[in-house]
């Protein structure tokens, strides 16, 4: 027992010098902002952030074998960086809500809990209050890996000025949710379109003479079935938690490889950070080779390309545009010469910015 008490204070003393550097680190936040405030400059600086990220990812890597796990380092230091940015200026973040969906979620893991978040009903909701500045960022959902592009997000970026800044990529575990108290109770459930084709096999399996609701989103499915004695919501964890629901059966989803990008819009340019991806659009003329020349100009300087989506461009029948997300930043020599040579080949080019990857992507 003597060493258990010896343990446990060297424990107290670690929590007590923690405690101080917190408070040291809150301390030199709020003198950051003051100087920020006398030369006019941005307050927050999501470049300056990654930086810090990209560091102890590296430290605790290199220097401490990751005996503290990295993905629990990067949730706190989220929190450390929210909080002590809060002391600076507080951050307005809008999301496609309800709470308790996964862009809410997302929007938590990206921004901290210190953030001021403001749920909308729709993706152009949230667009409109970062255009009209209500909020400093949006958060919206972009593509999952099983249901693919969602069209709507790719479709506002037509005529919004908007740029991405970050990104975040989350998995989706789903559970199904609900008063009852054993899967034999259930004879509907309800949840959004994508969480219902996610779960497809497992409903045909488990449920199958239960009659299928889509909703606006998992939060809403939720709220629905908090008033029925024999329905179920597919949903996450923590909706389960926010509207005191049963969890009947955990992680219903067909693919374990279940994931969605969310992207955050904002009004901004990100500089570099050497980690960086840029979004844009472009159309080419209706002629044979157009879509061939335009991509062969990032063959040409080695740009690496990740994703290429064609959407139709509402502007004439039959016509259409093409979004694309390619590594590195604009300001990089490759990358900016092979935009410049797109500009010559192509019909028109928007870019919609270039940002840091998403965390651990590597990993």
């Amino acid at each position: 027992m003597e060493e258990l008490r010896e343990l446990r204070s060297k424990i107290d003393s670690i929590d007590e010098e923690i405690l101080r550097l917190l408070n040291e680190r809150a301390r030199l936040a709020r003198k950051v902002g003051e100087v920020k405030k006398r030369h006019g400059l941005e307050i927050h600086a999501p470049e300056r952030e990654r930086e810090i990220f990209d560091k102890v990812i590296r430290l605790n890597r290199e220097l401490y074998g990751e005996s503290f796990p990295t993905e629990a380092v990067v949730h706190i230091y989220r929190e450390v960086i929210s909080a002590c940015l809060s002391l600076e200026k507080e951050l307005k973040v809008a999301y496609l809500g309800p709470k308790a969906t996964f862009t809410h979620q997302a929007a938590l893991e990206y921004f901290g809990f210190s953030t001021h978040y403001v749920p909308v009903s729709t993706i152009g909701d949230v667009f409109k209050e970062v255009e009209l500045s209500r909020a400093d960022y949006g958060v919206v959902p972009v593509e999952n890996t099983t249901e693919g592009v969602v069209n709507y997000t790719l479709d506002m970026f037509l005529e919004s000025d908007l740029k991405i800044v970050g990104e975040i990529v989350i998995p989706i575990k789903l559970h199904l949710l609900s008063n009852a108290s054993s899967l034999g109770a259930i004879k509907a459930v309800y949840s959004h379109k994508h969480a219902l084709a996610q779960c497809k096999e497992w409903l045909k399996r488990n449920l199958p003479e239960s009659t299928l609701f889509e909703t606006e989103s998992t939060a809403k499915a939720c709220e629905i079935v908090m008033e029925l004695e024999n329905a179920g919501a597919i949903a996450s964890e923590v909706a389960a938690y926010t509207y005191h629901l049963n969890i009947l059966a955990e992680n219903i989803q067909d693919s374990t490889n279940n994931y969605t990008r969310f992207i955050i819009i904002g009004r901004r340019h990100m500089k570099p950070t050497g980690k960086d991806k840029t979004s844009l659009i472009f159309a080419v003329k209706h002629e044979a080779g157009a879509l061939y020349k335009a991509l062969e100009s990032f063959y040409r300087y080695g740009v690496n390309l990740t994703k290429i989506v064609s959407r139709p461009s509402k502007k004439r029948v039959w016509d259409y545009v093409f979004f694309i997300d390619v590594e590195g930043h604009v300001e990089e020599e490759h990358v900016r010469k092979a935009l410049e040579l797109l500009q010559e080949r192509a019909q028109m080019v928007k870019i919609l910015g270039s940002y840091p990857r998403a965390l651990l992507e590597e990993s």
